[in-house]
């Protein structure tokens, strides 16, 4: 019972940090997955744990090169050559 209510707890937290979920759902995910993970083998945990590590590593390396993508100037024209009559003339 204490189980659930502490994971129901930092479901609720998690659920505030981000905006697909709401705090009541996130309460009822910290729930299921406080269920879960009683249920499940010591190796199925620890795969689940190397796969959510690469899956952020993949995101974050992903999210990295969009951004360096998208921060790096376009390319411009030359600004036109001043003719010498121009010049001269101011």
């Amino acid at each position: 019972m204490i189980g659930k209510i502490i994971g129901a707890f930092v479901g609720d937290r998690l659920a505030k940090e981000t905006n697909a979920i709401g705090g009541a759902s996130g309460a009822a995910l910290g729930v299921v997955a406080t269920t879960v993970l009683r249920r499940i083998s010591l190796p199925a945990m620890v795969a689940l744990g190397v796969g959510g590590y690469v899956a952020k590593k993949v995101l974050d390396k992903k999210s990295a090169e969009e951004q360096a993508g998208a921060g790096s100037p376009k390319p411009t024209k030359a600004p036109a050559a001043r003719s010498k009559t121009t010049a001269k003339a101011a």
